[in-house]
C-alpha cells in the first residue's frame, strides 16, 4: 500500500484516546489537546479541563505555552535569511553581534571564570544554528562557575522574572567567557535565543515581526505569537509545575495577568512562543512538504533538509549522547534519539517506536511535536503541566508509543 495515502486504524485511534484519557483520569494531567495527521487524515483529541480544579474544558483552539517546542519554528526565520544570502553559514557573527567578538574561552569548562585563553576563531552563523557556539545548558556542568554565571545573566524562566530588551541581554551575555571553543561542543538552548537576536539585527525588525510576515501569516498560524492578547486570554490555561515531592499543582504562570498576557521586552526564540495544535500542524506539514504550503513556497527544499537532518560531527554527537544518557531518568528518554539539526532533534538511530529521520522537539511546559518523513506523520501533544515531575514526560512517551501503533498500512 502506498504509505502516503493511508492514515491510521480506527482501533489504533481509539487506543490512543484511551491512553490519553487514562493520564487525564489519573488527575496528574488536568487536560491536553493532541493532533495526529497522516496522508491527509487529521485527528484531534481535546480531553480534560483548563484548570486542575475543573472549569472550562480543553478545546481544539486552546492556546499553550510552547516552551522549547518554539525552537523549530523560530529557526525558520534564520533559514529564510540563509535562503536569501543575507546570512552565510560560515560567516562570523561579529558584524551583527559585536558583543560576541573576541571571545575568551575557559581553560577548563568547570574552571574559574578568569582562567581563560583566546578563542581560536570567531563564532560563526553555523555555530549558532547548530547550538555549538560555546555556551548553553550542559547537564555535565551544572555545578560549574560558568553555569551559575550564565544562569544569573541570561536565564528568564518562570521563576526568575522577565528578560531585559535584546541589546541589554546581549551585553550581559558578552561579559561571559565561553565554556568551549566555538564549534566544539553541542550545548542546549542559549544559542536559539542568540539566533533570535541575530535575525532581528540582520532584518532591522523585531523577531516576531519578521517571523509573522514570512512564516506565521503565510501559513495561517494566527494564534502563534510571543504573547496572548486580551481577546484570546480565555483560551490560555494556567501553567502548572507540580511539586516534585507531593505532586500538588503549583501555578507557575496564570493566564490573565501572567507572563504571556503582555508583549515581552525579549522575544525568546528558544522558548517564547504560544500556539495551538492546528498552527503547529501547518508548520510541520510545511516541513514534510519540503518547504511548500499549498502552492506557496515558504522555505527552500535544501533549507528544510538542513534543518531536519543531523548536523553534528561524531565528536559533538558523542558528547550530546553522553549528556542526555546521564539524565534519562528525568526526561523519560527525551533527547536520546541521537542527532540535532537546526533548532530540533533528529533521530539518527532507532531506540524506541519512532523511526530514524523523525524530527521535532519537546518543551518543558509539557509539549511535544515531531514529524516523520518516512510515514508522512505529524504528532502534536500539548498540556499545561510543566516537567517538574515525570508525569508529562510519561504522557508524552505513551502518546508516541501508542501513535506509532495506530499506523494502518
Amino acid at each position: 500500500m502506498d504509505k502516503s495515502n493511508s492514515g491510521f486504524s480506527e482501533a489504533g485511534l481509539r487506543r490512543l484516546r484511551d491512553v490519553l484519557a487514562r493520564h487525564v483520569e489519573s488527575k496528574k494531567i488536568p487536560g491536553l489537546v493532541a493532533l495526529v495527521s497522516r496522508g491527509g487524515q487529521t485527528h484531534v483529541e481535546a480531553l480534560g479541563t483548563m484548570r486542575h480544579d475543573g472549569g472550562a474544558p480543553m478545546r481544539r483552539d486552546t492556546i499553550f505555552r510552547m516552551a522549547s517546542t518554539s525552537k523549530p519554528v523560530t529557526m525558520a526565520a534564520a533559514m529564510i535569511l540563509l535562503d536569501e544570502c543575507r546570512l552565510r553559514l560560515d560567516d562570523p557573527v561579529d558584524p551583527w553581534l559585536p558583543e560576541l567578538a573576541d571571545r575568551r574561552v575557559l581553560k577548563r569548562p568547570d574552571g574559574p571564570l578568569d582562567d581563560t585563553v583566546p578563542a581560536q576563531r570567531p563564532i560563526t552563523v553555523r555555530d549558532l544554528l547548530t547550538s555549538t557556539f560555546g555556551l548553553g545548558v550542559d547537564f555535565t556542568l551544572m555545578d560549574s562557575p560558568i553555569r551559575a554565571a550564565t544562569f544569573e545573566r541570561t536565564d528568564y524562566s518562570v521563576a526568575s522574572g522577565p528578560a531585559p530588551d535584546p541589546d541589554e541581554w546581549m551585553r550581559r551575555l558578552g561579559e561571559l567567557p565561553l565554556s568551549y571553543q566555538p564549534g566544539v561542543r553541542w550545548q542546549y538552548d542559549l544559542s536559539n535565543e542568540v539566533v533570535g537576536v541575530l535575525v532581528a539585527r540582520v532584518t532591522g525588525q523585531p523577531l516576531e515581526t519578521f517571523l509573522r510576515e514570512r512564516i506565521l501569516d503565510p501559513l495561517g498560524m494566527k494564534d502563534t505569537a510571543f504573547h496572548v492578547p486580551a481577546d484570546k486570554i480565555d483560551r490560555l490555561p494556567p501553567l502548572y509545575g507540580p511539586d516534585p515531592q507531593t505532586g500538588e499543582f503549583l501555578v507557575w504562570d496564570e493566564a490573565a495577568g501572567g507572563r504571556v498576557s503582555r508583549p515581552p521586552a525579549f522575544q525568546g526564540g528558544g522558548g517564547g512562543l504560544v500556539s495551538t495544535v492546528d498552527d503547529y500542524h501547518a508548520y510541520f506539514q510545511m516541513l514534510l512538504n519540503h518547504g511548500m504550503h499549498g502552492s506557496e513556497r515558504i522555505l527552500s527544499r535544501p533549507a528544510v533538509e538542513l534543518m531536519t537532518t543531523n548536523r553534528l560531527t561524531p565528536e559533538q554527537q558523542a558528547a550530546r549522547d553522553a549528556m542526555y544518557r546521564n539524565i534519562a531518568h528525568i526526561t523519560v528518554g527525551q533527547g536520546q534519539q541521537g542527532g540535532w539539526g537546526f533548532g530540533m532533534a533528529v533521530r539518527t538511530y532507532r531506540g524506541d517506536y519512532a523511526p530514524i529521520g523523525q524530527f521535532g522537539w519537546d518543551g518543558g511546559t509539557g509539549t511535544t511535536t515531531y514529524a516523520d518523513p518516512d510515514n508522512q506523520l505529524t504528532g502534536i501533544l500539548l498540556t499545561q503541566v510543566g516537567m517538574s515531575t515525570a508525569d508529562s514526560p510519561r504522557l508524552i512517551h505513551d502518546f508516541w508509543s501508542t501513535l506509532y501503533q495506530a499506523i494502518d498500512d
